[in-house]
């Protein structure tokens, strides 16, 4: 049986020449790149030089590329970073964190509320995503915001927040306050420009577009206080010896498949490979898109992942049942497949049945007319078979 993955979501299919490439690099190059021996400064040489190359696909200053262990830790790093102490005359700092957030961002905000520290939830449209108008209305009704974490590319549905005007707005509304944005979901599916954005810190993860997993990059645009104390490594930011082969693998398929030139090139057959396979869904009677106006060519997401709801079919069990199939799709985010909630699905006013019934499916680079094809005949299959 030919499997057809679609759970790029989850994590993409790895770029194995680009991966044992290197591996054979480290390997070769096994010196610790802090120490001050040749082999350590070899190591340092190519760690540096994957870290300029990455920087350069982001247009950003190789000082503000950190490495770290994905994206969650990535996020970690900046909002934890709140928990520092304060000085008894100034309030705890508070965040803003949008209610469609992964729980790398919303589990964080968690351990913050607990913590003592003051979170706003900023609501979602039904669309799923934030507007500057809800932005700016939990900034004013907050005290002591200090950050505030809306994603680029929601894991779930797709929505794309417009950043740079969410930034806008957020600065405007309180000068100074912190922006970070988890991208992990956007690259490879729009252009990354943390600079343009102007955005104070970002994330993305490499598995996320053909590199290894465990691997990933914090965007800092300045140096802020962390929790993370230990060797001095990643300006200090980020203690740890460094994982030279991810970031030389993730160098090279950052580029390859992430950057700019890239994904506007990819642009129009994802777009094709999205407008087919929503408007087939569409024909199903039982099948409902989340949200139900998502139309063939909707800007308002990244044509790349898509909800759909099977009226009378648990998500679990088709999702099990195009698995037998030869046919990988989800239930929703990965990190949370142990839990029955949809962060995303309950903002957007979406619960019961409906969410229940909700499967995801999300593609790549190398899936073609074909894959899409014949996941919708096999959804047609299973309908006709199943009450």
């Amino acid at each position: 049986m030919q499997r057809r993955y679609f759970d790029w979501a989850a994590s993409s299919p790895p770029d194995g020449e680009i991966l044992a490439r290197s591996l054979k690099t480290s390997l070769e190059l096994f010196g610790n790149p802090s120490s001050r021996h040749r082999d350590g400064r070899l190591a340092r040489e190519a760690l540096e030089n994957a870290r300029s190359r990455i920087a350069s696909v982001l247009a950003v200053p190789p000082k503000t590329v950190l490495f770290t262990s994905g994206g969650t830790e990535a996020d970690q790093l900046v909002i934890l970073s709140l928990l520092r102490p304060s000085t008894a005359s100034v309030p705890p700092p508070g965040l803003l964190v949008s209610a469609i957030e992964h729980p790398a961002v919303s589990e964080c905000a968690a351990l913050l509320a607990r913590a003592g520290r003051q979170v706003s939830v900023v609501r979602c449209g039904r669309d799923g995503r934030v507007s500057p108008d809800d932005l700016t209305s939990a900034i004013s009704r907050a005290e002591n915001p200090r950050m505030a974490a809306v994603m680029a590319v929601n894991n779930e549905t797709g929505a794309v927040n417009d950043i740079p005007a969410l930034v806008r707005a957020a600065r405007q509304a309180r000068p100074g306050l912190r922006f970070h944005c988890d991208a992990v979901q956007a690259a490879g599916k729009i252009p990354l420009d943390f600079a343009g954005w102007d955005v104070d810190s970002a994330c993305i993860s490499a598995h996320k577009f053909g590199g290894p997993r465990g691997f990933g990059i914090l965007y800092a645009r300045r140096e802020f206080d962390t929790l993370s104390a230990g060797g001095g490594q990643e300006n200090g930011m980020r203690s740890g010896t460094e994982n030279l082969f991810g970031a030389l693998a993730t160098a090279e398929t950052l580029e390859l498949y992430a950057s700019r030139e890239v994904v506007e090139r990819n642009a129009a057959g994802a777009r094709r490979l999205g407008a087919r396979l929503v408007a087939a869904l569409r024909k199903f009677d039982r099948c409902s898109l989340i949200p139900s106006d998502r139309h063939d060519e909707d800007g308002r997401f990244v044509p790349h992942i898509l909800l759909a709801s099977f009226r009378g079919i648990p998500g679990e069990v088709m999702a099990r049942v195009l698995d037998d199939r030869g046919f990988s799709v989800s239930t929703g985010s990965a990190c949370a497949s142990s839990s029955d909630k949809h962060p995303a699905l309950e903002a957007m006013g979406i619960a019961g049945k409906t969410a229940f019934e909700t499967i995801r499916i999300s593609f790549g680079p190398s899936t073609s007319e074909e894959d899409v094809d014949a996941l919708i005949r096999a959804v047609e299959g299973i309908l006709k078979e199943l009450p």
